[in-house]
This record gives C-alpha cells, structure tokens and sequence, in this order.
C-alpha cells in the first residue's frame, strides 16, 4: 500500500538521516520517521502532527503498521517522493 499526492511540487527543508542501528537523539519538539522501502529515516517538527495532510498520512500508517512500529519511531507508508511533496507543502 502506498500514499500518492498529486500534483505537489518537490521542495524539502528538514533533516533526513538514513536510518541505522544507533539510537540518535531527536530534537525537543521533533519527531522521527522511517519512510520509504529503505526505511530512510526523517526528523520533522511536531506541529505537523497538526495538519490535515500529514493526519491523512498518519491515519493511513495507523491502518497498515497499527501501533507497533519497530524501528524506534513512526513507520510511514509512503514513498520518500510522496512524503517530500507532502512535508514541502507543511512549510
């Protein structure tokens, strides 16, 4: 299952990581992601948890990983493309 956004132009301001086996510190007020096939790991500002675009996203996360996410931190169902788009439009 995927998440497609139409029509969004690509425009990333905000940290990418890929994900490793250290546990790396997340900023006070961020929050980390794992998007993507690889599994690449994002660190976004929290008042995304906000918007109405990035809680469709969630919702669909919660529908295919429900609560257990392993890597550490929130497992997105999206290509890291589609959550580029999506984060770009937040800022």
């Amino acid at each position: 299952m995927g998440f497609l956004l139409a029509g969004i132009r690509r425009k990333s301001s905000f940290t990418a990581n890929q994900a490793t086996s250290k546990v790396v510190e997340v900023p006070k007020g961020y929050l980390a992601m794992y998007v993507g096939e690889k599994m690449k790991r994002f660190v976004v500002p929290i008042s995304y948890l906000n918007q109405p675009l990035f809680q469709e996203l969630l919702s669909q996360a919660e529908e295919e990983f429900g609560y257990d996410h392993p890597m550490g931190g929130l497992t997105i169902p999206c290509s890291e493309d589609a959550f580029l788009d999506l984060t770009s439009r937040l800022n």
